[in-house]
């Protein structure tokens, strides 16, 4: 009998997560940071989407034509559900790659995403991604991938195999994977108690332990207890891709595209001596202990001219998604800066009002206060790593997409009555997907309504919970008296109101 898994878990659905790196509106603004153009997306697929939740997302919030597979039928069904919702006809199949590789009703893609994918699955599957990415992404086509990364996993490779050989040796049959998993987590612990030389050489190992503990059980499952497993180093990444004649472009992860939140300066006087582009990827990943890579790679890079680049650049527009007043002037990627207060500023006042703004727009409303052109791209890079701000779509697309989204919308904001698990919603506007929580999601369902007050929408997810028998938890504590559980919801319905509602108007998600 074929085992359909290829050794994947697949008897525990993973999790309902949503991935912005994947959203083909950031490439352009990450290509020009590398002085690079970036293909117009009209076509793009995503192996192994999970539940699917990235994949329709960006699909709806946009007039890309989306395809994309996941093997694990459940999960495809639910991908399937939502892409029937929203009419933007997401094409979601439950095909193994290879199967869907031998599709002949697939186009040639401009944009391919895999995200972490490619660090559980076997060589042979490897193999025909590869071959799928030579024969179907365009010329100019750019590939975006994720993968856990040498040398950040070195330590922690050990002991993954431990976990996963005592769930095989010592967990116990029909108890399910999450059984597995808690037994395993605690034998390591109690190993780990006896001080072996492992953790004395590796102390790093027992806080990961520690962490690990705390994390959802499905993500675990699927991030660990895998039969394929293996962080990968760049050098090996990029001799996979080089059949499918790619180059690689620069890092999906804004904030490792500055090297002043990331290396010390001798770390940058050693990077610069390093002639080859490749060889200084690997030693970057030396310095920063690199866990996990999030790359662009494309099928013919072409740089654009001086002129090409300041101009596209200009044409970039961006929008704060959060209020300004929430906006820190602290980053961090590998080390911790602080921002120039006069530069960020003077930039963020321009957004406050999260409106939909140019990059030559801020330009001239900054010109007079000592902020450059150079200062915007770079406080662009950064604020969008951090998750304050957004690119955005072009008026055109951003009609067109609203009725997809006001579709996709209102169906996972009924969902939110029963469950938590669906966190996003699209914006027409970002081309992407929005963090909402379940509360959040359920004030708004009280304002499709026609309750308009705060109060009222506390009063209304009040009593869904209390049809479900169900209480807010608060810093580790449940609230147990109605009083206490409508004073906190009338709290966080009066600082929605106040606060992100405005925000999600401007980004057409209501």
């Amino acid at each position: 009998m074929t085992d359909w898994t290829a050794g994947y878990v697949a008897d525990i659905g993973y999790t309902f997560g949503y991935y912005t790196e994947l959203n083909p509106l950031r490439v352009k603004l990450a290509f020009l940071s590398a002085g690079l153009a970036s293909p117009e997306m009209g076509t793009a697929c995503e192996l192994g989407f999970g539940q699917g939740m990235s994949a329709n997302l960006h699909a709806t919030a946009s007039l890309t034509r989306w395809y994309g597979t996941d093997f694990n039928p459940s999960q495809a069904g639910f991908a399937q559900e939502i892409a029937s919702v929203s009419g933007a006809n997401a094409r979601l199949y439950d095909d193994s790659f290879a199967d869907f590789a031998l599709r002949s009703d697939l186009p040639e893609f401009d944009y391919i995403g895999i995200h972490g994918i490619w660090s559980w699955i076997s060589d042979e599957n490897r193999a025909v991604i590869v071959d799928f990415i030579r024969r179907k992404l365009k010329v100019g086509g750019v590939l975006y991938i994720s993968y856990n990364t040498q040398p950040g996993w070195a330590a922690m490779v050990p002991m993954r195999d431990l976990l996963t050989e005592h769930n095989e040796v010592m967990g116990t049959t029909g108890h399910g994977i999450v059984s597995g998993i808690d037994g395993a987590l605690n034998f390591a612990e109690k190993l780990l108690a006896t001080n072996p030389v492992y953790a004395r050489v590796n102390p790093s190992v027992a806080e990961r332990i520690k962490g690990i503990k705390e994390m959802n059980r499905n993500y675990l499952a699927h991030e660990y207890f895998n039969r394929d497993w293996l962080p990968m180093s760049f050098a090996s990444m990029a001799k996979w891709l080089a059949p499918a004649k790619l180059n690689y472009a620069c890092s999906a992860n804004y904030l490792d595209l500055l090297d002043a939140v990331n290396l010390t300066a001798d770390q940058q006087t050693l990077l610069a001596e390093i002639p080859d582009q490749m060889f200084r990827q690997t030693v970057r990943d030396f310095m920063v202990n690199q866990q996990f890579r999030k790359d662009y790679w494309v099928k013919g890079a072409r740089k654009l001219s001086i002129l090409e680049l300041s101009e596209t650049l200009r044409r970039q527009r961006v929008m704060l998604v959060l209020p300004r007043a929430e906006v820190s002037l602290s980053v961090k990627g590998t080390l911790q800066a602080t921002l120039n207060e006069q530069v960020y500023g003077a930039i963020l006042e321009v957004l406050a009002d999260n409106q939909p703004k140019s990059l030559g727009q801020i330009e001239q409303a900054v010109k007079d206060k000592g902020v450059t052109f150079a200062h915007i791209t770079q406080s662009m890079l950064i604020l969008i790593g951090k998750g304050c701000l957004a690119a955005v779509q072009q008026e055109e697309l951003i009609a067109c997409a609203k009725k997809q989204t006001d579709k996709l919308n209102t169906f996972l904001i009924d969902k939110s009555r029963g469950s938590n698990d669906t966190s996003y919603l699209a914006s027409p506007v970002t081309g992407g997907g929005m963090s909402v929580t379940r509360f959040q999601q359920l004030f708004l369902l009280a304002r499709s309504q026609g309750k308009d007050q705060p109060g009222e929408w506390a009063q209304f997810v009040w009593q869904i919970l209390v049809a479900q028998s169900q209480k807010i938890l608060k810093d580790g504590k449940t609230l147990e008296t109605a009083e206490e559980n409508l004073a906190e919801l009338n709290e966080q319905a009066q600082s929605f109101h106040d606060k992100l509602l405005p925000i999600m108007q401007v980004l057409k998600i209501v």
